[in-house]
């Protein structure tokens, strides 16, 4: 999971520009829990801003169950220590588009869901209106591979691309 911040603040402090993945693994089902996870900041990112975006990613400082951010890390037995790397990342959820590098440690990389019937892209949503995640979310092809902490390796898996408004308290509307 991976995100670019257009605008936001966390306490006060301003994160607008800055980018952020999150790995994470689990050994099954993930209700089933038992999941290893890791965060890694953009290294733009200073002391304060790399401190908020930390919390917030490990669902630190939302009310519990508010944010996607809280559920995944409640399912997690191992949180890994966080990294701090140059991120180059794209979005373009209209076009079911993105691309993600962050030094040797991950790449990965979004496209549509191509038709078998007649070889061009083909659209596919996720609605939830009154979701913890998203309002609505595109369905897409992803490939991820990842060689920090948390070790992937992914091909022609499940891709989503979506806009995200949070705040400590859940879904932005």
């Amino acid at each position: 999971m991976c995100g670019h911040i257009e605008e936001g603040n966390f306490n006060g402090t301003n994160l607008d520009g800055l980018n952020w993945a999150v790995l994470m693994y689990w050994p099954g089902e993930v209700a089933e829990g038992n999941g290893t996870q890791q965060a890694i900041i953009d290294e733009r990112a200073d002391l304060p801003q790399r401190e908020g975006l930390r919390r917030i990613l490990h669902g630190e400082s939302t009310a519990p169950g508010a944010t996607h951010f809280y559920v995944y890390n409640s399912t997690m037995s191992t949180v890994l220590d966080t990294l701090y790397a140059p991120i180059v990342l794209s979005i373009d959820v209209d076009q079911r588009m993105a691309s993600l590098k962050i030094d040797d440690l991950v790449e990965s990389r979004g496209t549509p869901i191509i038709s078998p019937h007649t070889g061009e892209p083909t659209r596919s949503r996720i609605n939830m209106p009154d979701g913890i995640h998203y309002i609505f979310a595109e369905m897409g092809n992803g490939n991820t591979k990842a060689r920090a902490g948390v070790e992937l390796d992914l091909k022609d898996s499940y891709g989503q691309f979506n806009v995200l408004h949070v705040n400590q308290d859940g879904m932005i509307r």
